[in-house]
């Protein structure tokens, strides 16, 4: 399989997902800066997912797999032992599913495009890091009750997706100061041996 993905976005998430899992992954960066979209060895992004934007996961078979959520949890069922996806049916897979839905609605798209784009103005992005500070405040209330992760005691792929959207935070101006359980929490996934990994082979800076 090939995660087609660019470094420091959302395509993290499965990357970090496949390494949690053991799963061989194949990767090639798209330059995302660009238009058009070209990847690493010089084909038209655009030609692979037309909606263009990462990630995407080609399959064995050649289909193509898009949305990282449906990505993240098509890489756990290939390995359910890996305890990263509850079984599908059960009450702890639909607390995942909620969990990857808020965090994909009520986070990622309020961190994309507003505090990506600066001709937005800072009146947007003033109201989207309001909005992102709402949203983490029930996150920082839920792991302060439940944690160390967001169901409970076992890391899962609604994990690997906050954290890398939670991430942005540092480049972005969103203040997590206030935020102690979150901020533990960041710190001890960023020290996982698999999200090091993952980040590594995109380029990304590792923390301390």
């Amino acid at each position: 399989m090939k995660l087609y993905y660019a470094p420091a976005t959302c395509s993290l998430s499965p990357h970090i997902v496949a390494r949690e899992a053991g799963i061989p992954l194949e990767i090639e960066r798209v330059d995302i800066r660009r238009t058009p979209h070209l990847t690493e060895t010089g084909v038209d992004y655009g030609t692979i997912n037309p909606n263009a934007y990462v990630p995407a996961l080609r399959l064995d078979d050649g289909e193509l797999l898009t949305e990282g959520v449906a990505i993240v949890q098509y890489l756990a069922d290939l390995k359910p032992e890996s305890g990263l996806a509850p079984a599908a049916g059960t009450r702890e897979r639909l607390a995942l599913q909620s969990w990857l839905n808020f965090i994909a609605t009520e986070l990622h798209k309020s961190f994309s495009p507003w505090l990506f784009h600066p001709e937005y103005g800072e009146q947007a992005q003033a109201v989207a890091r309001g909005r992102i500070g709402e949203r983490l405040t029930y996150v920082e209330a839920h792991l302060a009750a439940g944690g160390p992760f967001l169901l409970g005691a076992g890391f899962t792929v609604a994990d690997a997706y906050l954290f890398t959207i939670a991430s942005w935070a540092a480049f972005t101006k969103v203040d997590l100061s206030g935020f102690p359980h979150l901020r533990d929490y960041l710190a001890r996934i960023a020290a996982r041996p698999a999200v090091r990994a993952a980040m590594q082979a995109e380029g990304l800076k590792l923390a301390a």
